[in-house]
């Protein structure tokens, strides 16, 4: 679920060598080729030689490719309405087809990533279980899913903050992050994680991590997260910060501009700023899966 934490993460493994972070390829298609949104690199999508060179390798430019029917085909299988069936569903059959057709632009889109980067693994810190459960019937084991879980009032709040989007052009239709009443982000909490748990029973390697047991101990933390994503050397010690370079992150929370020094810190202002009405909400609704991660 968004507003976990998982942007620091992200970026913490594309500091490693073989590492390449990409943001979340799945707003791609809209903010990317249609809006023309920054890139992590401060510039926008159309002008970034990271991504026009991505685009020339996958596609033979970007310009070969409809976003209207890309974002026609997503519609039509990547979303949560879809789940019970990319879930649980025969890999025939029309929703398995559109998967097949949907999953194609991302296999070449991850296998001109990896040439043009030089890097054996890809981090994509999209968020959609639906698109999880799509890439899952392409790559099966050799997809890795890291779950990272925070508690979801800690959640909910962050979702009720307005925050504007530093990357939105004039064109944006989303100038600011979404914002999600306490209720909404309660079933979103509930559904996105069952779904990802769900995702793990049927055999996809995953790795849960929890935001306060990373903020706690970042650095034996993020060596654990590093090890299942197949890095074998060294990690850094998180203790006393470190260095991010600038990248070319799509998409995602802001921090993906920041570069250079960044502490790993706990953010627990919800405990204060998250009206007791609801809190109580936010934990009636998300019980029992909150208890299920120990919160």
């Amino acid at each position: 679920m968004g507003r976990s934490g998982s942007t620091l993460i992200e970026r913490l493994l594309g500091e490693l060598p073989g590492f390449c972070s990409i943001g979340e390829t799945v707003h791609l298609w809209r903010r990317g080729l249609l809006e023309n949104e920054r890139c992590g690199c401060g510039l926008p999508f159309a002008d970034c030689g990271f991504w026009a060179e991505v685009g020339r390798e996958a596609f033979g430019g970007w310009g070969r490719l409809n976003p209207h029917e890309v974002l026609g085909l997503k519609d039509g299988v990547d979303r949560t309405r879809f789940l019970p069936v990319l879930l649980n569903g025969s890999e025939d059959g029309l929703l398995a087809a559109r998967s097949a057709r949907y999953t194609e632009l991302y296999h070449r889109l991850y296998s001109a990533i990896a040439l043009v980067s030089g890097a054996s693994v890809i981090v994509d810190a999209s968020k959609h279980a639906s698109l999880a459960a799509c890439l899952r019937w392409r790559y099966g084991a050799r997809m890795r899913l890291l779950h990272v879980v925070r508690d979801p009032r800690a959640v909910a709040h962050s979702w009720s903050k307005r925050v504007p989007r530093p990357d939105a052009s004039p064109e944006s239709s989303e100038p600011e992050m979404a914002r999600y009443s306490a209720g909404r982000s309660a079933v979103q909490w509930v559904t996105q994680n069952t779904c990802f748990d769900a995702l793990a029973r049927q055999g996809v390697p995953t790795l849960r991590v929890r935001y306060e047991d990373f903020v706690g101990a970042p650095t034996e933390e993020f060596a654990r997260i590093a090890g299942f994503a197949g890095h074998t050397g060294s990690c850094p010690d998180l203790g006393d910060g470190v260095s991010l370079s600038r990248g070319h992150a799509l998409s995602g929370n802001p921090m993906r501009f920041s570069s250079g020094p960044v502490g790993v810190h706990a953010d627990q202002g919800w405990r204060e700023a998250l009206p007791p009405w609801r809190r109580r909400l936010v934990a009636m609704m998300t019980t029992p899966a909150r208890r299920r991660y120990g919160y």
